[in-house]
C-alpha cells in the first residue's frame, strides 16, 4: 500500500492531516521536528486506526534536510501523497526583524518544500502516480507589509504549485496548492501573530476543517483550493484592486497594535 509523508505532522494542520489520512486505512510517516509529539500522534493513529505509522524526525530548515527525509520516507516504502505541510513565518517591520527565523523561514517554506516536490514528482512518475498537496495560504496572493518575507514565501509556493500542476496535466501525478486564511493553530504563537487584526477581528477557521477541505481538493486533483469565503475576497481582490491598495489594507490587518 502506498504511504502518506507529512511534513509538520506534529500540531495544526498537519496532525489533522495524519489523522485524515490513517482514518482512510492509509499508512502515515510523520516528520517535525518534535520527536516527542511525533512519537505521541503515532501510538494514537495505531491505536485508533490500526495503520502503520512511522516517525522521520527532521528540521527542514537545515542544509540537506528535505533530502535526508525523502531517502529515509522511501526505504521500502511507495510515497504515494506527499503532504508539504511544514512552514515558517515571523511577524514585524522588515528591518528590525529576526533575520535568522526569515531565514529558516525562505529555507522551510521555499527550499525544502522544493526539494521534496521535485523528489515526489520524480517518483511518482516512474512508480505509478501520486498525489502532492502543499499548504500555501492567501497571503500568497498579496504582499505582506509586516510579514514581507512570509508572503513571498508562499507567493512562490502558490506560482510554483500552479505551474508544475500545468506542466503534469494529463498525467498520473497531481499537485494541489491549500490555500487558508486565519486558521486556529499554534502558527499565530509562533510568529507572534496573535494580537495582529487578522487574528482579532474575525474567528480563526479550525484546523479540521481547513485540513479536510485541502484533502477533498488534492484527491479531486483541483489545482488551487482556497478555504472561507472571505479568504476567497482576499486572493480575488488583488486581482482588480490597485497594488498600492491591496498593500494598504494588508499592513492594516497584519499590523501589531501599537502601545
Amino acid at each position: 500500500m502506498d504511504w502518506v509523508l507529512i511534513t509538520g505532522a506534529s500540531e495544526g494542520l498537519g496532525r489533522e492531516f495524519a489523522d485524515i489520512a490513517a482514518g482512510a486505512g492509509l499508512p502515515v510517516i510523520l516528520s517535525a521536528r518534535q520527536e516527542a509529539k511525533l512519537d505521541t500522534l503515532a501510538a494514537d493513529l495505531r491505536s485508533r486506526h490500526g495503520v502503520e505509522s512511522v516517525v522521520i524526525p527532521a528540521d527542514l530548515a537545515a542544509a540537506g534536510e528535505a533530502e535526508r527525509l525523502w531517502d529515509r520516507a522511501c526505504e521500502g516504502r511507495r510515497i504515494g501523497i506527499l503532504v508539504n505541510n511544514a512552514g515558517l513565518g515571523s511577524n514585524g517591520a522588515f528591518e528590525a526583524a529576526d533575520f535568522g527565523r526569515e531565514a529558516a523561514s525562505v529555507a522551510v517554506n521555499v527550499t525544502a518544500a522544493t526539494v521534496l516536490m521535485k523528489r515526489a514528482v520524480q517518483a511518482m512518475r516512474a512508480t505509478g502516480g501520486g498525489r502532492i498537496l502543499n499548504v500555501g495560504s492567501t497571503a500568497g496572493f498579496m504582499p505582506g507589509p509586516e510579514m514581507a518575507v512570509y508572503h513571498a514565501t508562499k507567493a512562490y509556493l502558490l506560482s510554483l504549485s500552479e505551474a508544475v500542476a500545468e506542466e503534469l496535466r494529463g498525467t498520473d501525478v497531481s499537485v494541489t496548492v491549500l490555500c487558508p486564511g486565519a486558521t486556529a493553530t499554534n502558527f499565530a504563537r509562533d510568529a507572534g501573530m496573535e494580537a495582529i487584526p487578522l487574528f482579532t477581528l474575525t474567528r480563526p477557521a479550525s484546523a479540521r476543517g481547513v485540513a479536510e477541505a485541502g484533502w477533498r481538493a488534492m484527491q479531486r486533483g483541483q489545482r488551487v483550493r482556497v478555504t472561507g469565503l472571505l479568504n476567497r475576497g482576499f486572493a480575488l481582490g488583488p486581482r482588480f484592486a490597485p497594488r498600492w491598495l491591496v498593500t494598504r489594507i494588508a499592513r492594516i490587518v497584519l499590523a501589531r497594535p501599537r502601545r
